[in-house]
């Protein structure tokens, strides 16, 4: 049984303690110093240069509950509030998901076939905002909007717009529902397709602490696909995009959706750097 942490021990002692306790759960050691660096507000190097320093009996108290917080398979970005996509930071809570890698593929392959000129952008089912704000970093003459049925998670977005310096637009709806009469040149989404089936193979942290709202959909996870299919003409322009992230065995059904709902479409599958089908695209004809 590993011995409690002894009263003003240092940062070096800590960790070590912290490693031992997360192994014992099969749990990342390497998460041990995330927790510290985020709690003394140190860079890598800083913790370094620190290993030798007493902890306050505070800071102490608050590595611990720290430590115990990811011992109940609570998510690392959760628990120091703040995660990284694209290259930047944001605050991350469980009314979010946390932006997965996946999804900054989507962000890159939007961008590499878009340049700065000045279009309109929607992001349906924002969330933390990752997409829209990245897009809008990327490309600052766009004109982007974030949309989420949340207001717990439009809350997180606009303070992640505001801290990353991005003018992004947040708007409260499902899916299409406050947007009538609007089109966009540029419409991408990354929504609920988790089916119930694939809860047996999904993290403990997934389950227990993010969001279903933003991860589970109907009809073997196509639910929020169909709606999207069926309406998107009304709110694409006719030289307009759309960019889907999608679950890795979904690619045919959801191309399919868009084909029967957009016959003057075309449709095709992106598969992402583990060669499974990850992303979709449904542009103008012909294209």
């Amino acid at each position: 049984m590993i011995q409690k942490l002894k009263k003003n021990a240092t940062v070096f002692e800590a960790l070590n303690w912290a490693s031992l306790r997360l192994k014992e759960k099969n749990l990342d050691p390497d998460q041990g110093r995330w927790l510290m660096r985020s709690l003394m507000g140190w860079n890598l190097t800083n913790l370094l240069m620190n290993y030798r320093l007493n902890l306050t009996d505070d800071q102490q108290s608050q590595f611990i509950q720290m430590v115990n917080r990811i011992l109940n398979y609570e998510p690392l970005q959760y628990v120091i509030g703040t995660t990284e996509f694209y290259g930047y930071h944001f605050q991350v809570n469980p009314n979010v998901l946390i932006p997965r890698p996946e999804t900054e593929e989507l962000v890159e392959w939007v961008l590499n076939e878009h340049d700065d000129q000045p279009i309109s952008v929607l992001d349906l089912g924002t969330g933390s905002g990752a997409i829209a704000i990245s897009l809008k970093k990327q490309r600052p003459k766009w004109n982007v909007t974030g949309s989420d049925v949340s207001e717990a998670a439009l809350k997180v977005a606009q303070a992640n717009a505001i801290a990353n310096h991005a003018e992004v637009k947040m708007v409260e709806s499902d899916l299409f529902d406050s947007f009538n009469g609007q089109r966009f040149d540029l419409i991408v989404s990354n929504p609920p397709y988790v089916t119930k089936d694939e809860i047996k193979y999904m993290d403990e942290s997934v389950l227990e602490y993010e969001p279903r709202q933003a991860l589970f959909a109907q009809d073997h996870g196509l639910a929020v696909y169909q709606k999207i299919a069926k309406n998107i003409h009304a709110y694409l322009k006719k030289n307009g995009s759309l960019y889907l992230e999608i679950g890795f065995k979904q690619g045919n059904s959801v191309k399919r959706l868009l084909e029967a709902d957009n016959p003057d479409r075309s449709v095709r599958l992106r598969k992402d750097m583990a060669m499974r089908d990850r992303m979709i695209k449904m542009n103008k004809e012909n294209e």
